[in-house]
């Protein structure tokens, strides 16, 4: 009897790439077939989350036994084949398997938060409990008391995810030492930073590694309730979040003496409405309070005095789902990886100029060079590798003779730049930083709550001078003015909105000065992408005269006879680029 199982991708890419509709192939050639009756073989075809290679979507892993072969780009249509083929007669499809790049995006790749995610079916509760689910809340309520808890986070060296890096075992140690009835542990889940999809994944794909970490979080804190603070623009997660609460209560996980423990606690959801200043713990807070989220001044610290005055811990998604594998697996063990001040393992949405774009969790302390070059496959179109921004909005641009950089708390930090919650966009020469300091001032402008004066006055102003540069108005001392700005918005703000919103343009500033220069004092965008520095002219002894350009120019700023150089009148010309874009002879210079 041979045991066969289809994981099918249905992560959010993979829905998006079809997976759906793949799934249901798979169920239907599987019982078309009658594959159990007839070969003597056991076959089930389910969901997982996210698999990490989104580029590669969607993907499937057909199982025999030990024997697991991948899929890449699967279509409906490709199915019957691969079931035919590979299911009933056991010879894989070679022309759909995944190839050396899906392997090389694995091999330097380190998983702890994601080992199980794109494995098991995130609706199924059974599907977690069988690779060990649920275990490490099983020996911290049965066998540790909540100080030993404690203190095995801590000798594990995890530090929050969130951001911050903040030790978590010494923040759960300040709260469980507080004298207060009535504590709280929130789960923070409102990632919005432009690029990242790690903690929705997380949820996505592995929703219970969460809830089991809150539990063993509050009984570290001595908390009877949490709550998972995420935003309603997630639907997929909150469904699968919802259900994997529901399946936990039904198990006793959840809910009055948890496991037969004597203790109690049960987690709420609580939708967000996508702004971004709200994954900013106070501003969590006021906002599950049921007012406007904004942050207030520290100290006093939320483990002192957060959810209506309680001590409350708050720990994002990954930092959460950390917890279990640290409890089954040892403290020891997490520690073994990483650096020496930031242990364990980081998850990072990979995106931007990049081949392989995807999900990925590697070890603390891993160059740079290796996740751009040997997992990510280098840069799209194999282009220049220009700069890389980590940490969102919040985060820098990293420069390509930076590129050996370790990716950690302490060397990033020294770069300029954070590891944030673990967004990481990679940019190429096409990619102006100047107009990229631009794209993140304008989120973060948006975003500010505007409650403090440096934050929402200073980014409004930052972005104006960055508008003018870009327009070709930059003048003789907007870059000081630019860096003696960014350095009194950063002291002043009140919150970690303000006081990180200024990097990308004070790391663009310094690792690409003379791009800024070139903006203001030769009136040019050395990248091309500024339309209102750029100038389009035809070279005359490459134009064919083939009227292609003088058809796509929307403002008619292109004149001449057939077969004949066609000329671009500068005065009209709109620089759309249309030009550009349709010949074929590359006669159409842009500078």
């Amino acid at each position: 009897m041979h045991n066969i199982t289809v994981k099918v991708c249905m992560g959010t890419g993979g829905i998006a790439a079809g997976g759906d509709e793949v799934l249901a192939a798979f169920n239907r050639e599987i019982a078309a077939a009658g594959i159990a009756a007839s070969v003597g073989k056991k076959c089930s075809a389910h969901q997982v989350g996210c698999r990490g290679l989104c580029a590669k979507d969607v993907l499937v892993d057909v199982i025999i036994n030990d024997s697991k072969v991948t899929y890449i780009h699967v279509k409906p249509e490709m199915v019957s084949r691969i079931v035919k083929e590979h299911i009933i007669e056991n010879i894989p499809v070679a022309e759909f398997v995944a190839g050396d790049d899906y392997h090389n995006f694995h091999n330097k790749q380190f998983k702890v938060v994601l080992s199980d995610c794109g494995s098991i079916d995130p609706e199924d509760i059974e599907s977690y409990i069988a690779v060990g689910g649920y275990t490490a809340a099983q020996k911290v309520l049965g066998s540790m008391s909540p100080e030993e808890t404690t203190d095995l986070i801590k000798k594990s060296g995890l530090r929050g995810r969130g951001g911050a890096g903040f030790p978590t075992g010494t923040k759960w140690e300040i709260a469980s030492k507080q004298t207060s009835e009535k504590k709280f542990l929130i789960c923070n889940a409102d990632e919005g930073d432009p690029g990242a999809f790690m903690d929705r994944s997380v949820i996505e794909g592995n929703p219970h590694a969460v809830i089991e970490g809150m539990i063993i979080g509050a009984y570290a804190i001595g908390a009877d309730k949490g709550y998972v603070y995420i935003r309603a623009e997630y639907p997929l997660a909150v469904e699968r979040l919802k259900k994997a609460l529901d399946d936990a209560r039904g198990r006793n996980f959840l809910g009055k003496s948890i496991m037969g423990s004597g203790f109690n606690f049960d987690i709420l959801v609580k939708l967000g409405a996508g702004a971004f200043v709200c994954g900013e713990e106070t501003a969590l807070i006021a906002s599950i309070e049921g007012q406007r989220g904004m942050p207030r001044a520290k100290p006093p610290f939320p483990v002192y005095q957060g959810l209506w005055g309680k001590p409350t811990v708050i720990n994002n998604v990954e930092t959460l789902a950390n917890v279990p594998y640290i409890v089954r697996k040892g403290p020891e063990w997490f520690a073994s990886f990483g650096t020496e001040k930031s242990k364990g393992t980081k998850v990072f949405a990979l995106t931007g100029k990049i081949k392989n774009s995807g999900l990925i969790e590697v070890p603390m302390g891993i160059p740079l060079r290796q996740i751009i070059y040997d997992i990510g496959g280098g840069i799209e179109g194999d282009r220049r590798f220009k700069a890389v921004q980590t940490g969102g909005p919040s985060g820098g641009c990293i420069p390509a003779d930076l590129l050996d950089t370790a990716v950690d708390f302490e060397s990033l930090a020294k770069v300029g730049s954070i590891v944030g919650s673990g967004g990481m966009v990679v940019l190429d020469e096409t990619d102006c930083m100047v107009n990229i300091a631009k794209f993140f001032l304008e989120f973060t402008r948006g975003e500010s709550c505007g409650k403090c004066v440096p934050c929402r006055i200073g980014t409004k102003r930052l972005l104006e001078i960055l508008e003018r540069i870009t327009k070709g108005e930059g003048r003789p001392g907007d870059i000081a003015l630019l860096e003696d700005m960014s350095v009194d918005i950063k002291m002043a703000s009140l919150c970690g909105l303000g006081q990180t919103a200024p990097n990308p343009v004070l790391s663009t500033i310094k690792y690409f000065r003379h791009e800024y220069e070139a903006h203001i004092n030769d009136k040019k965008c050395p990248a091309g992408v500024c339309r209102d520095l750029l100038t389009y002219q035809v070279i005359s002894e490459a134009c064919k005269g083939c009227g292609a350009c003088l058809r796509a120019c929307p403002a008619k700023a292109i004149t001449g006879d057939k077969k004949q150089p066609h000329v671009i009148d500068p005065s009209v010309c709109i620089r759309c680029g249309a030009c550009f874009d349709v010949c074929k002879f590359k006669a159409v210079k842009k500078e």
